[in-house]
């Protein structure tokens, strides 16, 4: 362990970063626990991609302050990368050479001994990965394969993960999920960006949302979603008869939508059941349905529309 196991795996104050007239990081603030699985949300172009390249010295911040691990990036990079794990959101390899190769050339410049060899053996075969095939002949998804053993494969303190199940199909991303819960169990930090909604919420302790340079909402996933609204779908016996008003008229009940029959109502439900529970009881019901909310809309609370979202900052800073 590395640093005060009291200090944070990763604190970013007043971080900023502009290509030019485009401000890509807006003085951000994130504090990531040691320990713990951390959701950095945002579609292309939001700032997630910019701000790992700043948190490793990959690029220069133009003003604020990062420390990794108990140390600053930009004093000691060399010692921060030795210390991470790092996939990045685009992935560059050496076409011509082995994936066999790569990772005996990552494990010397780490310092690995046999058990780094024999980890990204086991690795590549969890993923389905032929290691003797050339770089050039591989698929974007095998290619994405590569860089995420060469980040997992050393148990490093600290996982950066740009976008970590890009190209790769459904069995497999469950596989790199499942390393992520693996690795948090076994006292690694993980910073994981990704603009897919479920899997953050799947895997993350924490979550921040980023938009257009900003963090616009960080905290517990749970409590992300505890003051949220969630809705209910209530289907009725033939032949009732329903009182919508009285429905409508309770207290935090939203009436989003009738059936044409009569018999279904979708409710949208923004505080407490006892109300509604004892205004159903004078019903016949057939079947209630209910639906937790989940990081989509509170990510769509920032963002409106997914159509929308995906046209929002196409720029250079993923």
């Amino acid at each position: 362990m590395n640093g005060k196991e009291s200090d944070p795996a990763i604190s970013v104050n007043n971080l900023s970063k502009s290509y030019g007239s485009f401000l890509a990081l807006r003085g951000i603030d994130l504090t990531v626990n040691r320990g713990e699985v951390f959701g950095f949300l945002g579609p292309n172009g939001a700032g997630k991609t910019t701000a790992i390249r700043c948190m490793l010295d990959l690029i220069r911040r133009d003003t604020g302050t990062v420390c990794v691990l108990g140390k600053d990036p930009q004093s000691d990079p060399v010692r921060v990368r030795e210390l991470c794990g790092y996939l990045p959101g685009e992935l560059r390899l050496d076409e011509n050479i082995s994936v066999h190769s790569i990772l005996k050339y990552l494990r010397e410049l780490r310092g690995g001994g046999k058990n780094c060899y024999i980890r990204a053996r086991d690795l590549a075969e969890r993923l389905d990965l032929n290691v003797r095939s050339k770089i050039k002949n591989l698929s974007k998804g095998n290619k994405q394969k590569v860089g995420i053993i060469a980040a997992f494969m050393h148990c490093p303190d600290l996982l950066l993960l740009d976008e970590p199940t890009s190209g790769l199909d459904p069995l497999i991303q469950q596989t790199v999920l499942e390393m992520v819960k693996e690795s948090r169990r076994s006292g690694s930090t993980v910073f994981f960006s990704s603009h897919v909604l479920a899997e953050v919420q799947t895997v993350a302790d924490r979550v921040a949302i980023i938009r257009e340079g900003q963090v616009v909402e960080s905290g517990e996933t749970s409590s992300l979603l505890s003051g949220r609204a969630w809705r209910m779908k209530v289907v009725f016996a033939e032949n009732t008869v329903l009182r919508t008003h009285e429905i409508e008229a309770l207290s935090g009940i939203t009436l989003d939508e009738v059936s044409s029959d009569g018999r279904e109502l979708k409710l949208i439900i923004d505080g407490g059941m006892d109300e509604l529970i004892k205004e159903l009881a004078g019903y016949k019901v057939k079947s209630i349905e209910t639906e937790r909310p989940d990081l989509e809309e509170v990510f769509l609370s920032y963002y409106g529309e997914v159509s929308e979202m995906e046209n929002i900052g196409k720029k250079a800073n993923g």
